[in-house]
């Protein structure tokens, strides 16, 4: 199988990647905008989100229900997501359907923002935080995000607040996207059977009306401080904890080795937090991620137990954490190169996979690497490379937030 790796940059600033692939079945293509939750001004938490959701509420020339016939009648598999760093809107095609699938992700960038719709998604956006609040789980990683990055653009929430929503406008909407959603902040990413020259040519046409802006986003001094917090919640019926620590920025080479003690600390099966909590019966989860973002980056860890095995499960996987940098040994690294192998090789075998990878990369860190380059890269990390990260990042300061039962009697501070 040959790859061919293309790029270019339209006149208006648009960047084009593409992962060429001749023998490909199908086709991927999507836009990927470098915005999100961080770059919300204040008073307009959440607008990306509801931005994501008025994309599919029609363009001028189509309502929501042509844009979605639209997709169905060429067997689309199209979706979005929002972050707090991007923003991307995505279909997977049989590839003579390309052509027309990139029309149709492009006319999704052109939202009407109908009042009538505003006022309608308004209400779908606040059950989705109704429903997100409802969950133990998630109220633990938004309260753990909310503490480890106070004062910083990263600790605001995706989805917003019931007070932000009601409060926002359609014209505060309307200004934040002329603005951010810019073609010179933005990638037209595309994987797959996919002819890249005619793409350029339909990308110039597609976006020929669309105009540059100046875009920044802010990179403030912060410095994470250790916290401790306990939420009590009637949905509960367990233990959620979830533990933040810094790591390194997306862009900062470290990131492979922080990937690999990731994985060996807290892979969902046979990694460290696995043998010392789940296999035990203390907890039914324990696992860890990395994330790197702009400019800084996290490890963000998870326990799900009784309440009774709370405090007992937490001070295990803090020790596990610092008894990580001194045990790690030969055959760690091996296996976890292996599970990543894996994980790379299943990325890879679908142009969808390959697509959103190659978006994600690109807006992120501005380089691209193949598959093998990222896997060559994990597998020249040495124990000294993974020892060395785990100085300059030794799991603190650390914040730790609890989602308990309000029937819990004794609650940690």
């Amino acid at each position: 199988m040959t790859i061919q790796y293309r790029s270019a940059k339209l006149e208006n600033g648009l960047e084009l990647h593409a992962e060429c692939d001749p023998d490909a079945e199908s086709a991927a293509v999507g836009i990927f905008v470098r915005t999100g939750a961080r770059d919300e001004p204040k008073g307009l938490m959440g607008v990306s989100h509801f931005l994501e959701h008025m994309m599919f509420k029609g363009s001028a020339t189509h309502n929501a229900h042509e844009i979605n016939e639209a997709f169905d009648q060429i067997g689309a598999r199209n979706n979005a997501f929002t972050s707090h760093e991007l923003t991307a809107y995505h279909a997977h095609v049989l590839p003579e359907h390309f052509t027309k699938a990139t029309t149709l992700v492009f006319d999704l960038l052109r939202p009407a923002l109908r009042q009538e719709d505003f006022d309608s998604e308004r209400g779908v956006i606040l059950e989705e935080i109704a429903m997100y609040d409802d969950n133990p789980a998630w109220v633990a990683y938004e309260r753990a995000n909310d503490a480890f990055y106070k004062g910083h653009p990263l600790g605001v929430r995706v989805l917003g607040t019931p007070e932000s929503i009601n409060a926002m406008t359609k014209s505060s909407m309307r200004e934040y996207f002329t603005k951010r959603y810019s073609p010179d902040n933005s990638l037209l990413v595309a994987a797959g059977r996919v002819d890249f020259d005619a793409l350029v040519e339909q990308a110039r046409l597609e976006s020929q009306c669309w105009k540059r802006s100046v875009v920044s986003r802010e990179h403030p001094t912060w410095a994470p401080h250790t916290t401790s917090l306990t939420v009590p919640q009637e949905k509960a019926t367990r233990a959620y904890t979830v533990l933040l620590w810094p790591s390194c920025p997306v862009r900062d080479p470290r990131r492979y080795a922080a990937v690999v003690c990731s994985q060996i600390l807290g892979d969902s099966d046979g990694s460290r937090l696995y043998w010392a909590l789940v296999e035990p019966g203390i907890a039914v989860d324990a696992s860890t991620g990395y994330s790197g973002r702009d400019g800084v980056g996290e490890i963000a860890g998870s326990v799900v137990c009784s309440t009774e095995d709370m405090v007992r499960a937490e001070e295990i996987f803090v020790r596990e954490c610092h008894l990580l940098r001194d045990s790690l040994t030969e055959d760690d690294l091996v296996r976890a190169r292996r599970k990543i192998a894996t994980g790379v090789a299943m990325a890879g075998e679908s142009s969808t996979g390959r697509m959103q990878r190659l978006g994600a990369v690109m807006a992120s860190t501005a380089e691209y690497t193949t598959l093998e380059e990222e896997l060559a890269r994990v597998n020249a990390l040495s124990i000294d490379d993974l020892r060395g990260y785990l100085t300059d990042f030794p799991f603190e300061p650390m914040t730790i937030v609890r989602v308990v039962p309000t029937s819990t009697q004794t609650l940690p501070a």
